[in-house]
């Protein structure tokens, strides 16, 4: 029975990926909302650098009108967060943003950005994560 379970959700994921790469919107809910299906991406930047003092909010502030800003004009949010890493906390910020599927560059656009937070600041990482949401505006 689990073999099958496997193979039946394997096959509505390649169902559900084939809809989406041939530019077919997957439906994410039963009901009939409005939107489209866009990419959304969040990215999660370290707010210490390794001399423990702090990226002030006026300094990625800056980071995200100089580098995020030029390469993603039509919106993004950006937020004050908390969290940890490799066992210490610690401020942080999360990125988010939303952009067509269609969009060719936002994968070049964000790894430099990623380069950029982690040579400016001196950070070993910068998270990402990516998924599909249906967003209306």
């Amino acid at each position: 029975m689990t073999t099958r379970r496997t193979a039946i959700a394997g096959l509505v994921a390649t169902l559900l990926l084939g809809l989406s790469s041939a530019g077919i919107a997957a439906p994410t809910t039963v009901d009939n909302t409005p939107g489209d299906i866009w990419k959304r991406t969040e990215l999660y930047f370290g707010g210490s650098k390794p001399d423990g003092s702090v990226i002030t909010p006026a300094e990625f502030e800056s980071f995200v009108d100089k580098q995020v800003t030029p390469a993603f004009p039509d919106g993004l949010t950006w937020l004050p967060a908390h969290g940890q890493w490799m066992g210490g906390k610690e401020d942080s910020y999360v990125v988010i943003i939303f952009y067509p599927l269609t969009n060719r560059h936002a994968n070049k656009d964000i790894e430099e950005i990623r380069t950029d937070y982690k040579t400016e600041f001196h950070q070993e990482s910068v998270l990402r994560a990516d998924g599909l949401d249906k967003v209306s505006f």
